[in-house]
């Protein structure tokens, strides 16, 4: 290994020479941040600029350490790409420059607070090291998805026309899923005018044809293991044989069932058999279809003249009883199934009973051909379906004209909602294995039952399955990263993720196809996947200080850490999404990263110049997440929104890599308060990590005590909730904080730091 020979650069364009001094700052750099070489440049991204600093690096300067002092860390990122060096960020631009109030008064704070950020990049810059790569890697380059219905078929022909092998698994003897028991389809595209073919045909025709899709029906997945790259799987075929395959990525595309028509008996759901739902109608308008395009016709045969349609049945019900949830799709469909009756015969009476009417991506067109055909819609709130000779009478409340209204037909259609079919709920596994440990035999009985539930078996210790979302959906960062979950390289598409028609379905799963590529490639070349996607550093744990705790193993969120034969953590690096949550949660500091550690930041905090107690210069930490806290500041910048100058920003990975030793070492180094920004945490999180809000709130709770027993206030230590769009909101935030603690008083401990 070469020699640490390290450079700061100080650029003084963008008006950073202007409003600071460049040569106070390479002062800094040299004396206290002891850089063996520093240099100013009035543009340092230029080409001139850039080839200066290759030029160090590959000439007889040697360097292998370079600090920038420039821009956002977040910005010219491509300019200042130097993957063989370990490269460090102040800055001064948005972070000083652009957020410190004008004006000569401010002249001095805006130096200082310069200063402390070339202190922080030195500081940083040598306790990096340069990531070598995932050294387990793999390259399958075979995709596997799971489900041959629309989504299923999608992901697999556009990962085949993309130039990968497809491996296509298919429980049911034929492909389509629901997509093939539809008549017909609500239009995708302008005028919206008439229910379309499904194109499920054509769609399966060119499946068939890909030579680089291999489809197995009537087949399971019997288990699961591995990482990207290298995932094992072993597969059940209907013929009772077994075959082992190795596959790079998945995609979940294992769909829906329809809501149980029998949970709604007062609607007639399961009581009156010509009471059905859209499933149900779609099979009686195929029936019609096949017997040469009559009239559609009951089960008992009888041709249906009057058809009335319950929107919402058994959804967006906020009793608990049902489907909280609107399954998105209900709405258009009702409208081409009655469209369907009026086709056939426009003298058949067809009425759409809805609370709030719904067609997305189509606007109204869909909804206004359907009342041309002359179907009815009737803004109303149904209360009841009673049997009446051989039909039904609907009994509702009409909305508009406010007065309760019954209406005769020979058929009702309850608009139910997609449950999804995400597998096993790991809460419920978790219990039952619990149990069956214990020596239950209904739990050893349940455990049985819920593994031939489950999609993807995986040998994972959270569990057989995806992670469910509130409502059993399988888990998916459904704001900020839709189709990815917390098991990297496993890819929910379709509306086994959220609800949705064939169109929102088609293109979710060309989604999750690309994202599975990413992650192969990524796997290939040991490099991390989302959000850090080719991020080459890992995991590295000193095991002879290790403590066998097992906190880095459960609350990893992602799976990528098992427990060896001596409960040491093993780590799966390919699986890593290098959030840094173990390293946030090991109590001994073992866990780190080339580039990314608990030593890296503790130095940064350690390294700023602190004013002491009577100089009214307070200092406050804020410890900001890099994907949303962090560029809400640089966009607040790029705004002009004004910050206070005492604070000093250092970018996490996430809240969850915070380790209780950072704020221990601010709050003994004088340090005068302690601000966290993360995400959104919660059923509803908007966490990158899933998790890394929630745990970093979790330790956090327990500052409390620590500070008490220092002597200091509890309000020295805050954590904040802060979207990327809160550029507005943000610099407020600061400033208020600032202002608490300029009222509170400067920190006790600076006497002593």
């Amino acid at each position: 290994m070469a020699e640490m020979k390290t450079a700061a650069y100080i650029c003084t364009g963008c008006g950073i020479g202007d409003k600071l001094d460049a040569a106070q700052l390479a002062k800094v750099a040299k004396r206290e941040g002891k850089m063996a070489l520093v240099r100013e440049h009035p543009f340092l991204c230029s080409d001139e600029g850039v080839a200066t600093i290759r030029a160090d690096i590959q000439g007889e300067e040697a360097v292998t350490h370079v600090m920038l002092a420039a821009c956002s860390r977040r910005m010219k990122a491509e300019a200042f790409h130097f993957p063989e060096v370990a490269v460090a960020r102040a800055n001064l631009r948005e972070g000083v420059l652009w957020i410190v109030a004008e004006g000569p008064a401010h002249d001095e704070v805006r130096q200082e607070m310069a200063d402390d950020y070339v202190r922080m990049g030195c500081a940083e810059l040598k306790k990096l090291k340069v990531p070598g790569g995932n050294p387990n890697r793999a390259d399958s380059r075979r995709l596997l998805v799971v489900g041959g219905g629309i989504s299923g078929l999608t992901a697999a022909l556009e990962a085949a026309e993309a130039g990968y092998d497809v491996l296509l698994v298919e429980r049911e003897a034929a492909l389509g899923g629901w997509a093939a028991r539809l008549w017909k389809r609500t239009p995708s595209r302008e005028p919206y005018g008439e229910p379309v073919d499904t194109g499920v045909d054509a769609l399966i025709e060119r499946v068939a044809a890909n030579p680089r899709i291999e489809v197995m029906l009537q087949a399971r997945i019997a288990e699961t293991a591995g990482a990207p790259g290298r995932f094992k799987v072993r597969i059940e075929r209907g013929d009772g044989g077994t075959s082992e395959e190795t596959v790079g990525a998945i995609v979940q595309a294992s769909g829906f069932t329809a809501y149980d028509i029998a949970k709604l008996p007062d609607l007639g759901g399961g009581a009156n058999p010509h009471v059905v739902d859209q499933a149900g109608l779609e099979a009686l308008a195929r029936a019609a279809a096949a017997a040469g395009g009559g009239p559609i016709r009951r089960a008992d045969g009888k041709a249906v003249k009057n058809v009335v349609f319950i929107q919402c049945a058994g959804q967006r019900d906020g009793s608990g009883k049902h489907l909280p949830y609107c399954s998105g799709h209900c709405c258009g469909t009702s409208i081409k199934q009655a469209m369907y009756f009026k086709d056939a015969d426009p003298e058949v009476g067809a009425m759409v009973l809805y609370t709030d009417l719904r067609t997305p991506g189509m606007g109204e067109d869909f909804y206004r051909s359907a009342q041309h055909k002359g179907v009815t819609f009737t803004k109303s709130q149904a209360s009841a379906v009673e049997a009446v000779g051989d039909g039904a009478r609907v009994r509702f409340r009409d909305l508009i004209l406010d007065e309760e209204v019954a209406a005769e037909a020979d058929l009702v259609v309850l608009a139910t909602g997609q449950v999804a079919n995400a597998g096993v709920e790991l809460d419920e596994w978790t219990a039952a294995v619990t149990a069956a440990e214990k020596g239950e035999a209904a739990a050893v009985e349940k455990k049985v039952t819920l593994s031939k539930m489950s999609v993807l078996n995986l040998r994972y210790r959270q569990g057989p399955d995806l992670p469910q979302l509130k409502h059993g959906f399988a888990d998916s960062h459904f704001i900020c990263f839709p189709y990815e979950t917390r098991r990297t390289g496993i890819y929910a598409a379709g509306p086994t993720r959220r609800p949705m028609d064939i169109a929102q379905a088609q293109e979710d799963a060309t989604g999750a196809a690309m994202k599975a590529i990413q992650a192969i490639e990524n796997a290939a070349l040991g490099r991390g996947a989302h959000p850090r996607s080719g991020d080459l550093s890992y995991p590295i744990v000193r095991l002879e200080g290790c403590t066998q705790c097992k906190r880095c193993t459960v609350e990893c969120p992602f799976g990528a850490i098992d427990e060896d034969e001596r409960r040491f953590p093993v780590f799966n690096e390919s699986r890593c999404r290098r959030c840094g949550t173990c390293m946030g949660a090991c109590p001994v500091r073992v866990i780190s990263f080339e580039n990314y550690s608990v030593d890296s930041v503790g130095a940064q905090i350690k390294s700023v110049d602190m004013p002491d107690e009577f100089s009214e210069k307070p200092r406050i930490l804020i410890l900001a997440c890099e994907n949303d806290a962090y560029p809400a500041l640089d966009m607040a910048a790029l705004q002009r929104r004004t910050v206070s100058a005492f604070v000093r920003v250092i970018p996490v990975r996430c809240l969850g890599s915070v380790n209780t030793i950072w704020i221990t070492d601010a709050l003994n180094g004088g340090w005068d308060g302690l601000m966290m920004l993360g995400c959104k945490k919660g059923d509803d999180y908007q966490c990158h990590f899933v998790k890394g809000s929630e745990m970093a709130h979790y330790r956090m709770s327990k500052v409390g005590d620590t500070l008490t027993q220092l002597g200091l206030e509890t309000e020295r230590v805050v954590s904040h909730e802060v979207a990327i769009t809160d550029v507005e909101r943000l610099p407020r935030l600061i400033n208020d904080y600032v202002a608490q603690i300029n009222a509170i008083g400067m920190s006790p401990m600076k006497g002593f730091a």
